[in-house]
Parts: structure tokens; sequence; C-alpha cells
């Protein structure tokens, strides 16, 4: 995967990254349990990490970067201080990976009813 480095910009990255696969298996993780800190309620069920959760973390950073830019290309290009078409192909490789994402996401889970 090309990875682009943003200039001048600290990283908003915890240094505790969220797991999206299995260690052992590679299969996508689920969610079992949303905790309040507040006030200790738990929800409990089976949840599918959201799409955009299962990016990398400098792909996140890419399309926050993005947004920032309010979807300018060029912009972007010169945030990263690459070229256009290297912004292009990084954006198209990431839609290719969100559609694949999202194709396994529809799939049902092994011992569903549904």
């Amino acid at each position: 995967m090309m990875t682009m480095q943003k200039d001048n910009s600290p990283s908003t990255e915890d240094s505790r990254k969220l797991p999206r696969s299995c260690p052992s298996c590679g299969a996508p993780l689920r969610v079992q349990r949303f905790t309040c800190h507040a006030c200790s309620t738990a929800v409990e069920g089976d949840f599918a990490l959201p799409v955009l959760a299962r990016l990398e973390p400098e792909e996140q950073e890419f399309l926050l970067h993005l947004l920032e830019e309010s979807g300018s290309l060029k912009g972007l290009a010169q945030q990263y201080q690459v070229s256009y078409p290297t912004v292009r192909n990084r954006l198209d490789a990431l839609r290719e990976k969100v559609r694949r994402l999202v194709a396994e996401q529809r799939k049902p889970l092994k011992g569903d009813d549904g």
C-alpha cells in the first residue's frame, strides 16, 4: 500500500490501534459489547465494525484531509506535496477498497439464518 505523509502536521492517531482483523486467521473482527464509562451501562450483541473503521489509520486520515479540502484533489495534492495524479490514484484505490469492504459486510455471517 502506498503511504503519503502530510508535512508539518502532528499525528492525531492514538498510540493504541483499533484491531480490525483477527490476529489468528485474519477474518474481520466484530464488536460484542459497548460500555458507557459515565454510568457503566453495557449493550451486548454482535455488531460489525463500520466500513470506515475497518480502513487503515493512514486511509482514514487521507479521507479526513479530503473532507477538510472540501473534496478538492488539487488542494489535497498540495497538502501532501505530491502530484494530482498521485492523489487521484490513491483515491481510486481507496474507493475500490471501500466497495470491497461494503460487499463483504453485506454477506451473511456463517450460521445466520437470513
